[in-house]
C-alpha cells in the first residue's frame, strides 16, 4: 500500500519565515519613512525653535478636536502634539535628523534593524521584538505629565489629594493588556478627587528618572510629596485599596455615644469646626476620606455609624434620617449644626463646597501667620473692602463672659465684609503691642474692661494696617454691643475712620508643636516605605532613601571624629580684619575700578598713629568683615597729605556740611577720618573722629595763634597722644552700623582725586 504524504516540502519553512520577517520588515520600515514631524507641522528641516512654536499652535488650534468635526480630527491632533514633542527637544529632533529614529530607548542608528537583531533574543515574542507605535487615546492625553508640570503643579497639589500615575510607552505590550483595568480605575477614583497622571517614559526620560521609574508598565501613588510604587495584581480592587492605604492613618474618627461631646467640644483646642458623617456602612467610605484628606488643615471629621447599636443616643438626639448618607458640621454651639446636607448619592464638589464655605469658626483665634492671611486678607483694588474685628482677651477663666458676648454679637452680625477673631495677648505679644503701644498686659486680676477691640484693615504683605481701638473697652454689655456696632456702621460709611496705622510683625506660630508629631508620622511612613522596598527588592527604586541614609551617617561621623587629631591648623586670631594700604599702585584697583555695590572703607592715619589707630579700627569694623561687599584699607597722609583736602574740595557743599572755614586744608590734621567710598557711583561718606571740647577748642586757639606768628605748628602740636588717639574711633561702630542702613549722607565727586606719593617733610623748624 502507498501512503501519499500531504503538506509542503519542510525546507519551505524557513523560507515562509523569511518572508514573514521581511514583510514585517518593510512595514515597519514604510511606516516609519512615512511619519514625518516636519511634514506635519509645515516647515522646514533648518526652521527655528519659534518657527516650530508657531505653526504648532496653529496647527493644534484647527485640528482640536473640540473645535474640528472631522472623523479624522483626533488622529491629526495626536501626530501634530508628538511632532511638535519631538521638534521642540534639540536631543530628539537631532537624533530624528540623523537616524529618522523617534524613541530615547532605542540606541543611535538601530531603528532600521532592530526587528532582525532582536529576534534570536525575542524568541518569546518581547515587547521589544514588534516594535509597531500605538495611537494613544485621545482621552488619555490630558493626563499626560511634563516635568515642569509635575514640580509645579502635581507636586505641591498631592498634599491636598493623592495622585494615581501610570508610566507607559509607546512599544509596550503590557500597558496594553492593563489598559482596561485603569480605564475603569480612573473612570471610578477620578469623581472621588483623586488624582490621574501618565507618564510616557520614551518621552519624559527626567520626569521617569524623578519618580525612580525605570521599566513600563509601573502604577505610582503620589501623597504628600512621597512616591510610591504597586506592586501587586492590576485589578481594580487592588488599585483602590492602594489609594487608600496612601492617606494618612486617623484622618477620621470613628464616634459613638461615648465620645462624641468630647469630640464636638475639641474646638476650643483644635480651633476648628467638626464634621459628623452619619451611614449605614462599617467602614468610613473612600470619598470621605479623601475630602477630610483636602480639609485636614481646617476642619475635624468623624464617621458615625446608623448600625450600630451603641450609637441610637447620638442619632436620636440631632434626629438623623436612616435612609440617605448625612453630614452636619457644627462650630462654637455643640448643641445645634450650623450646616446639614444629605443626599442618597454623596458628590465630591457638594462635600467641597459644604466643607469650604464652614471652614472657619464664627470666631476663630487667630493662631498662626497663615490663618490671619486666609481670614483677613490683604485689601485689593478690585475687591471690596474687608475689615478684621480683632478682640484681644486673656487665657483666664474671668475673661470667659465677654468672650461668649464677643461671639453672640459676632454670630448676630453676619455681613460679608467683616471677619471677626480673638487672640490672647499672652500668646501673640508683639502683635498686640503693635496695636496696643501704651496699654500694659491683661491680668488675671485685672477687670473686665480690659477686653480691647481693635477694628483693622490690611493694606500691604509687609503687615502694614489701618486700625482703630474701639472707645470704652468691652465687657461684653449691651452699651459695649451697641458702642461696637455704631462704630461699626461709622466705618462702613466712611473708611477713613481708622485714623491709626501700624506695622504688625508676623503671628506666633502657637500650632509648633504639632509639627513635631507630623515630622514623627513622616519618619514613620518613610521606614515603612523602606520596609516595602526591601520586600519587593526594589533597589533601583529606593537608591535615593539608602543615599540620604547614608550621607546622613556620614555627616554624623564627621562631625564626631575630633579633627584635632586630623588637621593641624592656627586658630583665627580675634578681631583680625585684612586692611590694605592705598598706595598710587593699589589706587585704582581698590577705588576707581572698584566693582559695583562694594564700598572700601579707608582709615586715614599717620606713621606715628598707624599701630595703634589699626588696632582699633579693626576692632570696631571686625563684626562687619564678613560683608562681602565692604573692603578696609589705610591711607597715609604723611605720604599723601595733598589727596584728603583735594577730595574734600571736589565734594560738592563740602564746606557747608563739614562746617570747614577758609583756613588752608592742608595744614589740617585729617588722622582718624575714615571714609567709605563707592568708586561706581562716585561718592563717599565721612566720619569725623571723637574729641574733648577743651582738646578742640585749645587746638584751634594754638593754631590760629602760630598762624599768626608766620609759624608752622610745632610736631608735638599736631600730633595726639597715644590715649587720644585711642578714643578717636570710638563712634565708628554706630557709624558703621548707619552705613550698612543707608542713613548716612553722601558727598558726590566728579572725579577722585589723583594719588601722588609725596615726599615726607618735618613740620617743625630745626
Amino acid at each position: 500500500m502507498t501512503v501519499r504524504r500531504t503538506g509542503r516540502h519542510p525546507r519551505t519553512c524557513p523560507l515562509l519565515l523569511a518572508m514573514f520577517l521581511l514583510s514585517l520588515s518593510v512595514q515597519w520600515v514604510t511606516a516609519a519613512s512615512e511619519y514625518d514631524p516636519y511634514k506635519i507641522l509645515g516647515v522646514s528641516r533648518s526652521a527655528s525653535q519659534p518657527e516650530i512654536k508657531r505653526a504648532y499652535k496653529n496647527l493644534a488650534r484647527e485640528w482640536h478636536p473640540d473645535k474640528n468635526k472631522d472623523p479624522n480630527a483626533e488622529d491629526m491632533f495626536i501626530k501634530i502634539s508628538k511632532s511638535y514633542e519631538i521638534l521642540s527637544n534639540e536631543e530628539r529632533r537631532s537624533n530624528f535628523d540623523r537616524y529618522g529614529q523617534m524613541d530615547e530607548n532605542q540606541p543611535f542608528g538601530q531603528s532600521q534593524h532592530h526587528g532582525f537583531r532582536s529576534f534570536h533574543n525575542s524568541f518569546y515574542f518581547d515587547e521589544s521584538f514588534f516594535q509597531f507605535p500605538r495611537s494613544r487615546d485621545f482621552a488619555d492625553s490630558k493626563y499626560l505629565l511634563h516635568h515642569a508640570q509635575f514640580n509645579n503643579d502635581v507636586l505641591p497639589d498631592s498634599y491636598k489629594r493623592p495622585y494615581l500615575i501610570k508610566v507607559t510607552s509607546d512599544w509596550c505590550f503590557a500597558c496594553i493588556h492593563i489598559e482596561p483595568v485603569w480605564k475603569e480605575t480612573v473612570q471610578q477614583l477620578e469623581p472621588l478627587g483623586v488624582g490621574i497622571g501618565i507618564v510616557d517614559l520614551g518621552y519624559e526620560r527626567r520626569l521617569a528618572n524623578q519618580l525612580g521609574a525605570h521599566r513600563a508598565p509601573s502604577i505610582i501613588g503620589l501623597v504628600n510629596g512621597r512616591v510610591t510604587f504597586f506592586h501587586q495584581a492590576v485589578v481594580q480592587e487592588h488599585l483602590r485599596q492602594f489609594i487608600e492605604d496612601l492617606l494618612p492613618h486617623k484622618l477620621v474618627e470613628k464616634i459613638t455615644d461615648n465620645n462624641y461631646m468630647t469630640f464636638l467640644d475639641s474646638w476650643r483646642v483644635e480651633n476648628k469646626p467638626t464634621v459628623l458623617l452619619f451611614d449605614q456602612v462599617p467602614m468610613v467610605p473612600l470619598l470621605y476620606k479623601l475630602t477630610a484628606f483636602a480639609f485636614r488643615d481646617y476642619v475635624r471629621f468623624g464617621f458615625v455609624d446608623q448600625g450600630d447599636t451603641h450609637n441610637t443616643r447620638l442619632l436620636r438626639q440631632f434626629n438623623i434620617n436612616t435612609y440617605a448618607p448625612t453630614m452636619l458640621l457644627f462650630k462654637e454651639d455643640t448643641e445645634k449644626p450650623v450646616d446639614i446636607i444629605q443626599a442618597r448619592g454623596m458628590k465630591r464638589q457638594i462635600m467641597d463646597e459644604f466643607v469650604s464655605n464652614n471652614k472657619f469658626l464664627q470666631v476663630p483665634r487667630l493662631v498662626n501667620q497663615q490663618l490671619f492671611d486666609e481670614l483677613c486678607p490683604v485689601k485689593q483694588f478690585h475687591r471690596r473692602r474687608k475689615y478684621c474685628v480683632l478682640l484681644i482677651t486673656g487665657e483666664d477663666q474671668t475673661f470667659l463672659p465677654g468672650n461668649k458676648a464677643f461671639l453672640d454679637f459676632a454670630s448676630a452680625n453676619k455681613k460679608d465684609v467683616l471677619r471677626f477673631a480673638y487672640v490672647y495677648q499672652h500668646q501673640q505679644q508683639p502683635l498686640c503691642q503693635a496695636l496696643l503701644p501704651n496699654q500694659a498686659s491683661l491680668t488675671p486680676q485685672a477687670s473686665h474692661r480690659q477686653h480691647t477691640v481693635v477694628i483693622l484693615e490690611r493694606r500691604s504683605q509687609a503687615g502694614k494696617v489701618l486700625y482703630r481701638s474701639v472707645s470704652g473697652g468691652w465687657n461684653g454689655s449691651e452699651e459695649d454691643k451697641y458702642r461696637l456696632h455704631e462704630q461699626l456702621e461709622l466705618l462702613q460709611k466712611d473708611p477713613a475712620y481708622l485714623s491709626s496705622d501700624a506695622v504688625l510683625p508676623e503671628l506666633n506660630n502657637e500650632m509648633a508643636p504639632i509639627f513635631i508629631i507630623r515630622w514623627i508620622n513622616a519618619a514613620y511612613d518613610y521606614i515603612l516605605q523602606i520596609y516595602d522596598d526591601l520586600l519587593y527588592s526594589n533597589w533601583r527604586e529606593m537608591m535615593p532613601i539608602l543615599s540620604l541614609i547614608f550621607s546622613a551617617l556620614f555627616i554624623l561621623f564627621v562631625n564626631s571624629v575630633p579633627f584635632n587629631f586630623i588637621f593641624t591648623s592656627r586658630p583665627p586670631k580675634k578681631d583680625f580684619v585684612e586692611v590694605t594700604e592705598l598706595t598710587d599702585i593699589t589706587y585704582t584697583s581698590n577705588l576707581v575700578k572698584l566693582r559695583p555695590g562694594h564700598i572700601n572703607v579707608v582709615l586715614v592715619l599717620t606713621s606715628a598713629s598707624k599701630n595703634a589707630l589699626l588696632r582699633k579700627f579693626a576692632k570696631e569694623v571686625f563684626s562687619f568683615s564678613g560683608t562681602q561687599t565692604l573692603h578696609f584699607s589705610f591711607l597715609n597722609a604723611d605720604k599723601h597729605r595733598h589727596w584728603m583736602p583735594s577730595l574734600l574740595r571736589s565734594a560738592s557743599d563740602t564746606a557747608e556740611s563739614e562746617g570747614q572755614s577758609d583756613e588752608d586744608e592742608e595744614s589740617l590734621d585729617y588722622t582718624g577720618h575714615v571714609l567709605a567710598l563707592n568708586g561706581h557711583k562716585r561718592y563717599f561718606c565721612l566720619f569725623r573722629p571723637s574729641r574733648s571740647r577743651s582738646r578742640s577748642s585749645s587746638h584751634s586757639r594754638s593754631r590760629s595763634h602760630s598762624r599768626e606768628d608766620g609759624a608752622c605748628p610745632k610736631r608735638g602740636s599736631s600730633r595726639a597722644t597715644s590715649i587720644e588717639l585711642h578714643h578717636k574711633l570710638d563712634r565708628l561702630g554706630l557709624w558703621m552700623e548707619r552705613l550698612m542702613e543707608g542713613t548716612l549722607p553722601r558727598f558726590q565727586v566728579p572725579a577722585w582725586p589723583f594719588l601722588h606719593e609725596t615726599t615726607n617733610t618735618s613740620f617743625s623748624e630745626s
